[in-house]
């Protein structure tokens, strides 16, 4: 162990010290909906929480979308930093800023017309629909402020410089959490919002945050002599369709995961409220830990992008086993919190001792999926910095829809192990996902003719 960490602690460094700032911004988006959900599960009751639950596993899917379509700056940019090629990271960033806003655009009209037409559609409770429509209107809402973020917080930390998008995510996070109490409560002569409070919170929080970030960007000295080429009249089809050849594969790789969750979400709420609202609860606090783990992989996703453009693979090698380290032994943690303290955390939420003791079964499971969600998610960065999206999209998909969703809809629904059972299906797409990736890293590794050591 010691030879281990001898060998690895310059990257072991390297990665925390990047990663950290990240991590810490990653769960800003996780901490939106996590205060939302204690907002609505003191303030509101059963019902609202359930529909907090249906609105969330909805709105992930275009969430993820967007996410994944801005990611595809990242790594690019990483790269030519890497060949110290700064003008093209201006044209970059200009190119996408405009796909981003028209992807936020496209999806906000796309989603908020099936919305309305398919969520009464989804043999869910009817007062839970009722309470969901308005608060999912608000979500989607919020997509397109959410782009215009993103894509200067991926710019930023493309180059390293990961700090400033942590500070403006914590402050957002913490008005949204103001802004969400005096909404749903109703104080200071606002009448009472109900779960529309904290749909309005989560909107001017992200509108505000994507004022913040766009001005950090083009006023920071930092960015300065990356931003000579910056110009709309840089947009140009082959620029676009490189943002695009990175971003969609992310995408559908994080909508391929997410949507197996949303898909158990509404298995769920076929079984009922109550499991619907302790599987938010559950899921919520796993979605915290998976946001850490993703974090990590946005910083393996940088170095690996800043040693495969400057064609170093040996130290983009042992960066990257760095990360699956680190990764590992965080999980490892959580799955010991989850296991030693999975009757206390889902009275953060609520009261509802039904929901309570579902909810404590649950984060049992969660904790065996931790290590898995990490390992995954973290070879997917690494691959995604070296610009290997296209198999590691067909990897998520086999595991989450082909694996995973079945495997959850048999033991959940027809073997009548309820949500516990749609959780162990979740697992194994976890599980399997984890393994092949790692497969697949392995295989460059080797055409690369570098030795595997873990």
């Amino acid at each position: 162990m010691k030879a281990i960490f001898l060998k690895y602690r310059y990257y072991y460094n390297d990665s925390l010290k990047l990663a950290i700032p990240i991590v810490l911004s990653q769960i800003g988006h996780t901490l939106v909906h996590f205060s939302d959900t204690i907002i609505i599960g003191h303030f509101a009751g059963t019902v609202a929480l359930a529909a907090v639950a249906l609105s969330i596993s909805l709105f992930i899917v275009p969430f993820v979308m967007a996410m994944g379509i801005s990611y595809g700056i990242t790594p690019l940019i990483a790269q030519h930093n890497g060949r110290k090629n700064y003008a093209e990271c201006g044209r970059l960033l200009s190119n996408s800023l405009f796909l981003n806003v028209l992807s936020g655009i496209a999806l906000f009209v796309v989603f908020y017309f099936g919305i309305v037409f398919f969520i009464g559609k989804l043999n869910q409770s009817p007062e839970v629909v009722v309470q969901a429509k308005p608060f999912l209107t608000l979500l989607v809402s919020s997509l397109v402020p959410l782009m215009v973020f993103n894509t200067f917080k991926q710019f930023a930390e493309g180059l390293g410089l990961t700090r400033q998008a942590m500070y403006i995510t914590i402050a957002g996070n913490v008005l949204n959490i103001l802004v969400g109490i005096v909404l749903v409560k109703g104080m200071f002569g606002i009448p009472p919002m109900g779960i529309k409070g904290v749909g309005y919170s989560t909107l001017i929080d992200r509108c505000l945050m994507a004022v913040a970030m766009s001005i950090y960007v083009f006023r920071s000295p930092h960015f300065k002599k990356y931003l000579t080429d910056f110009a709309f009249k840089n947009i140009e089809r082959q620029r676009i369709a490189q943002l695009l050849k990175i971003g969609m594969p992310v995408a559908m790789q994080a909508t391929f995961e997410v949507s197996a969750f949303g898909g158990a979400s509404i298995i769920i709420g076929t079984i009922g409220a109550v499991p619907q609202a302790a599987h938010q609860i559950a899921l919520n606090l796993a979605s915290m830990t998976y946001m850490m783990a993703a974090g990590m992989s946005s910083a393996a996703a940088i170095r690996s992008g800043n040693h495969f453009g400057a064609n170093d693979h040996h130290q983009l090698r042992l960066s990257a086993i760095s990360n699956y380290h680190i990764v590992i032994a965080f999980m490892c943690i959580t799955a010991f919190i989850f296991t030693a303290f999975n009757q206390w955390m889902p009275y953060i939420y609520t009261s509802d001792k039904q929901v309570i003791s579902i909810a404590a079964q649950l984060l049992i499971v969660a904790a065996f999926f931790q290590l898995f969600d990490g390992t995954q998610v973290v070879g997917l960065g690494i691959l995604r910095g070296m610009s290997d999206v296209k198999i590691p999209t067909i990897i998520t998909f086999i595991s989450y829809w082909v694996i995973g969703l079945p495997i959850g809809y048999i033991l959940g629904k027809h073997l009548q192990y309820g949500v516990t059972g749609v959780w162990f299906g979740l697992v194994a797409g976890l599980a399997s996902a984890s393994v092949m990736l790692f497969l697949r890293f392995q295989a460059i590794s080797k055409k690369n003719n570098l030795k595997v050591t873990v």
